[in-house]
């Protein structure tokens, strides 16, 4: 079997403390010895499952749920779902067609399948020649499709989709008994199911067959206890309790409130709140931000905490006020970063992850994510106006009141974080000087410091690149985070920071913020110590001025990369966009050229969402720049 490279193992080693080698040595071992536990497709689970004699489901929606969808709502849940039905979906930018009895283990990309009859711990889900493209297996068997469909049964009542649920959860449930294959390699994958499961059952309650899926299925039953067992046994740890340790306890929170019909349900409740409580707090700045700083997962994490914090609630076990006032802290930050289109920042890694999806994925995410804010935790007067969705609707159905406390203004600046907005007019700008990252591998960082990400009534102009892939493309992997796919400087053709593998840093940049306005931002950052890079940006009136200095003399490239509609001219220092243009001025005495889709050198790239990428221009200033001096780059927007 291939493996990672020894060097790889011996890096991700020595970015462990002593206590998460104990943890993970410890780990090492339970899996060897729980082999013996392993449940094999067909086989016999041989089960006597410690279950209480009540198993009701006890949190159900209001019969007005549904009339209170909004129409263009239900018409998209249930167009999606008819697709689904048809055996159609986008996966993580593929189109699968196979959705009508899809194979569980088999990887569209690459077309290959891993073996289901594995012993999870025994088989390496980082290695593509044996699992295929790993997040493609992992990303249908989080059962969203699934929730689609429970979502159009619960607006329309039509049986077909219900029983397309059931066959497929039956099938899923069969193929996938105990420590079987690659589908328990990943808690996080576990915990989503769980959140999923309880939905598909909380949607289905008024379907006449709904008991018989879940309450009176032995296969529903043991794949409850197995995936609630496997939670409390294995947890991340250490330098890996990032948002996956918040996905498992979340998981296991969400199935042990709705689902307590197991002996142990009361102690896995318990334990699981009181680990999401202590590691959304330190996922979390005390502003709200996600310590990961990487966007995307900051709504993530948020979402995992508002349905687990739901849940309990509605379980009459309520989660504390302080962890309330966390999760508000977060939509408050999420409603005051969004652009003028509720377009969020693009920083870090993106993969889309998904807690529960109801309306077609291919909404607006962080417009549905604010709606899914607003029902749960209330708006402020200065949140922007998002449309509700099927899922802010029904999610809002079960919430009883409003957090306090909140600004009374729409804050631009989490020191925190690095994180500073600035706006004038139509323009936005998103300055990042921030920590590299969260914990040792800080895994979802990207090498950016200092960059600058800047839209013009919503439209890329200066773009982040976005993150394209996880697996299996190395090359684009690492181009997608370098420093010199983002708008900052490069300082002899040195990366600001190091990474080791994937999701592996070495050595990260850190940033300070030196001061700011709402109309300035001054900042530098460590990563090429002992050079110290620090970056002025003005935005007044329209015009953004930006000034980039080093204290020692050095060679450098500026990268200014462009959004994928914005055409540049270098002879006339113009750029145009429907919708608008801007004069640019870049500084003298640097080589300027212009890259657009370039394989050699790798320049020019833009990945709009996980799995697409397209061509984009990147323009690179290449020269010495000199101790003191002043690189001057100003944008004169016009819309």
């Amino acid at each position: 079997m291939t493996r990672q490279p020894l060097g790889w193992y011996v890096r991700r080693l020595r970015r462990m403390s002593p206590t998460e080698l104990i943890q993970r040595t410890s780990d090492a071992g339970r899996r060897t010895a729980w082999a013996y536990q392993q449940v094999r497709p067909g086989q016999d689970a041989n089960l006597h499952l410690p279950i209480r004699n009540d198993r009701t489901f006890g949190t159900t929606l209001a019969a007005n749920t549904a009339r209170d969808v909004p129409e263009e709502a239900r018409k998209a849940v249930i167009e999606q779902a008819d697709a689904i039905m048809a055996g159609n979906l986008e996966v993580l930018g593929v189109d699968r067609t196979d959705l009508k009895a899809p194979d569980w283990f088999r990887d569209p990309v690459t077309g290959r399948r891993s073996d289901p009859a594995q012993y999870v711990f025994k088989l390496n889900h980082r290695n593509e020649q044996a699992v295929g493209n790993i997040k493609q297996v992992w990303e249908l068997s989080r059962h969203h499709h699934l929730t689609q469909l429970a979502a159009a049964w619960f607006l329309t009542h039509d049986d077909r989709y219900a029983e397309r649920v059931a066959d497929h959860l039956n099938d899923w449930w069969r193929a996938n008994p105990f420590l079987s294959g690659v589908h328990w390699a990943s808690g996080i994958e576990v915990g989503l199911r769980l959140i999923s499961w309880t939905w598909i059952r909380r949607l289905l309650n008024d379907w006449p067959e709904i008991t018989s899926l879940f309450e009176h299925n032995e296969l529903a039953l043991q794949q409850l206890y197995w995936h609630q067992r496997y939670l409390a046994a294995f947890q991340s740890h250490g330098s890996s309790a990032n948002n996956h340790v918040i996905a498992e306890a979340a998981g296991q929170l969400v199935g042990a409130c709705a689902f307590p019909w197991f002996s142990k349900s009361d102690r896995w409740r318990t334990n699981a709140a009181a680990l999401l409580e202590k590691e959304l707090d330190a996922n979390t700045f005390p502003s709200g931000v996600n310590r990961e700083l990487a966007t995307d997962y900051h709504r993530f994490v948020s979402e995992l905490g508002l349905y687990a914090a739901l849940e309990a609630d509605n379980a009459g076990h309520p989660l504390s006020q302080d962890t309330w006032s966390l999760l508000t802290r977060t939509v408050d930050v999420a409603a005051a970063i969004v652009d003028n289109r509720l377009r969020p920042p693009r920083q870090g890694d993106d993969d889309e992850g998904m807690v529960l999806v109801l309306d077609p994925p291919d909404a607006s995410t962080w417009s549905a994510y604010l709606s899914l804010g607003a029902a749960v935790v209330g708006k402020t007067p200065w949140w922007p106006d998002s449309p509700s969705t099927a899922t802010s609707v029904i999610v809002g159905s079960l919430i009883n009141g409003r957090q306090p406390d909140r600004p009374a203004e729409r804050p631009g600046h989490f020191r925190d974080a690095g994180l500073t907005i600035l706006r004038s007019d139509d323009v936005w700008c998103r300055a990042d000087a921030g920590p590299h990252g969260f914990l040792s591998i800080a895994a979802h960082a990207h090498s950016d410091a200092l960059s600058l990400e800047v839209r013009v009534d919503g439209v890329d102009v200066l773009a982040d690149p976005g993150t394209y892939c996880y697996h299996g493309e190395e090359e684009w992997r690492n181009y997608f985070r370098s420093t010199i796919a983002h708008n900052t400087v490069e300082v002899a053709r040195a990366e600001q920071s190091t990474w080791g593998g994937p999701f592996l840093w070495l050595r990260g940049a850190t940033g300070k913020v030196v001061r700011h306005s709402p109309t300035t931002w001054e900042a530098e950052h460590d990563g090429y110590a002992p050079v110290t890079h620090r970056r002025t940006a003005t935005l007044e009136n329209g015009v953004l001025r930006v000034e980039d200095r080093l204290d020692a003399t050095a060679d450098v490239r500026i990268a200014w990369q462009l959004g994928p509609d914005v055409v540049a001219d270098l002879a006339t220092g113009q750029l145009h966009w429907t919708g608008g243009d801007a004069v640019v001025e870049l500084p003298a005495g640097l080589t300027w050229t212009a890259y657009r889709g370039s394989d050699d050198p790798l320049l020019g790239w833009y990945s709009p969402r996980f799995g697409h990428k397209v061509p984009a221009t990147t323009l690179v200033g290449e020269g010495t720049l000199g101790a003191g001096s002043v690189a001057v780059s100003t944008f004169r927007f016009r819309f």
